[in-house]
């Protein structure tokens, strides 16, 4: 099983078994790299663990815990596990400033832990057996065992094709589950439990500020700056990303005014001009003074790493986006890093994203559906893209009025999303879509919510569920963990340090979102730390080319073809063959302009390379 992940720790590895138990650990050394070996144990080593990931505060736990006679062995953040559990049970982990999966043996009390961060920043897997627990960093490992069964689950291609990603616990594999992002399960001889230690949690409304919008705003950028510090900590070179966009050029403004040391910066950058955004970077690095590195990533780069990039990612995914990220990450580890900084998870904390500026749009019109003055203010959205769904008024304003009749509903937001994104169903088979019918999207996710979310301002509710759906879901696994550690990099997320979080959620809306501006108070925050343009700059999502990266003149990709060939869809099973060869020439001619044909097509190619290479009987050894 460890053998498998040895991407994600091709530093050394470690195995320990006690009576029922066995840890095994990768390690990717970034802390204390003579004294951090996993597993590691208390004192009489009656307490074992394993772990991936980060405690950025394990040096203020270590002074706490030595102040109450702890002895510590080592400088590695690992060892702070053993003697905080001492100390908490298994409430230590409310303690813990990081991004981690960990698995804890208490021999005395004969009992197992597993623990997954805040944010679900670390990925963490599990299955039941013929009677025996297997948990793992990547399903990969739980494959190791023969036992196992290698299928997709029905449902969770269902959740995939509607919301990016499982609703967890559900992962796309039959029989592994996830462990949910801020939860402990136990496991004992007598009884398994699951509790949640955090979640995301808003005022009800109506929300009044708590200081004024400058001290707010210099609140913010303190805290911000401590997370950093925290977030640096390590005993290996630490860079960062620079997409030229406000997230990243935020983290790299604020280490260099934490630190006089050079930075090393990475970004990607595209021929087709609707994706690059290599202008607004070389900006910020001219303006920085950093030491760059940029890569171009090509069409034919991400169609040539595609296969790879599934395999680590475990799961279909509705876009190219993670390949270019994957790319990326080999040019840190090939310049000698291993740990690498991303502005990810700021428009999730500050209402960053298009969708959120689409529901106050939709809310506003809603009001008076009929009124052309309201509609103008569509004219605002969507001006990075090339063909933007807001061209065609008469479109538009149709699109924009789906599901009014669900205004009060707090996934009112995610509903033209999840419209869209369910289109794709028409491909599946007649198998598949009879195994769905009676899925309902909107139930499903509203039995998964918090009562009291009903009382939240409608921006908190659209948030919560992003952070729930998409952020934990795909953003931080498929374009996050999996590709970075593909190529052994770990990457840190300062916006998702809990307090910056717990921060922004007492924020009232109009400090994150005002008017059509996003991120306000987080720009505010940022005066005079970088250029006006890219403080300013309307948001541009990260995205790559999606189906014609697999054409060359109109032909495609041979793996593509072959799989996608009518015998290869009929033997996996999960599509039609008739609607997928129209889809196929579609994109063959260049016609698949919109969304809905691009996810879709992305979303089959990968849903069959994930099957070929875990799943089908001459599925290789991984």
């Amino acid at each position: 099983m460890i053998d498998r992940l040895r991407h994600r720790g091709p530093d050394g590895s470690g195995v320990y078994t006690q009576g029922p138990v066995g840890l095994a650990h990768a390690r990717l050394s970034i802390v204390d790299p003579e004294g951090g070996a996993q597993p590691l144990h208390n004192e009489d080593r009656t307490v074992s663990v394993v772990f991936n990931g980060e405690i950025f505060n394990h040096r203020e736990l270590q002074r706490e815990l030595e102040a109450r006679g702890h002895r510590f062995r080592t400088r590695c953040d690992t060892e702070v596990l053993v003697h905080l559990y001492a100390e908490h049970g298994e409430a230590f982990v409310e303690h813990l400033n990081g991004q981690f999966a960990i698995a804890l043996w208490d021999a005395t009390r004969q009992r197992l832990l597993l623990a997954r961060d805040r944010t679900g920043i670390r990925p963490l897997f599990y299955t039941w057996q013929q009677g025996r627990l297997l948990f793992a960093s990547e399903v990969k490992a739980l494959f190791a065992d023969p036992a196992v069964p290698r299928r997709l689950d029905t449902r969770a291609l269902g959740e995939l094709f509607t919301y990016w990603a499982p609703l967890a616990p559900r992962s796309v594999f039959e029989g592994v589950l996830s462990l949910p992002p801020g939860h402990v399960m136990t496991f004992d001889s007598r009884r398994r439990t699951l509790r949640r230690y955090w979640d995301w949690q808003f005022p009800t409304a109506p929300m009044q500020p708590l200081a004024s919008e400058q001290d707010s705003a210099e609140a913010l950028r303190e805290l911000l700056l401590d997370a950093l510090r925290l977030q640096l900590r390590a005993d290996v070179p630490v860079g960062a990303y620079l997409s030229g966009g406000l997230d990243s050029a935020i983290v790299a403004a604020l280490v260099r005014e934490h630190s006089s040391a050079p930075l090393r910066t990475f970004s990607v950058t595209f021929d087709d001009d609707e994706f690059d955004e290599s202008a607004h970077q070389q900006a910020l690095v001219a303006h920085l003074g950093t030491d760059h590195t940029s890569l171009r990533c090509t069409r034919a780069d991400i169609a040539a790493a595609f296969p790879r990039a599934i395999r680590h990612i475990e799961s279909p995914v509705l876009r190219t986006a993670p390949v270019p990220l994957m790319l990326l990450a080999g040019q840190v580890r090939q310049a000698g890093y291993k740990v690498v900084l991303t502005g990810e998870g700021a428009d999730e904390v500050f209402g960053g994203y298009d969708l959120f500026k689409e529901a106050k749009v939709r809310r506003f019109m809603a009001r008076q559906p009929g009124s052309a003055w309201r509609a103008r203010v569509l004219d605002r959205l969507y001006p990075y893209l090339r063909h933007s769904p807001t061209a065609a008024r008469g479109f538009a304003q149709r699109f924009f009025a789906e599901g009014h009749e669900h205004l009060g509903q707090p996934f009112f937001a995610h509903l033209p999303r999840w419209t869209t994104t369910q289109r794709c169903w028409q491909f599946f088979s007649a198998d598949l879509q009879q195994a769905l019918q009676g899925f309902d999207a909107q139930q499903a996710i509203r039995s998964a919510l918090p009562p009291e979310i009903e009382h939240w301002e409608p921006l908190c509710q659209d948030q919560y569920l992003e952070a729930h759906t998409l952020m934990s879901g795909y953003l931080l696994s498929s374009q996050g963990d999996r590709v970075a550690m593909a190529e052994s990099v770990e990457g840190r997320f300062p916006f998702l340090d809990h307090r910056v979080i717990e921060f922004a959620n007492r924020l009232p809306p109009g400090m994150k979102l005002r008017g059509l501006t996003e991120k306000y108070l987080l720009k505010q925050s940022v005066r005079g730390l970088i250029p006006e343009d890219i403080r300013r700059r309307t948001k541009q999502p990260y995205r790559a080319p999606d189906s014609q990266s697999f054409f060359h003149d109109g032909r495609p990709v041979d793996y593509v073809e072959d799989l996608l060939s009518p015998t290869r869809l009929r033997a996996a099973g999960y599509f039609d063959p008739v609607a997928v060869g129209k889809l196929f020439d579609k994109c063959r001619a260049g016609r698949a302009i919109g969304f809905g044909d691009n996810m879709a097509f992305v979303g089959i190619v990968s849903t069959m390379l994930l099957h070929e290479q875990m799943l089908a009987p001459a599925a290789p050894s991984l």
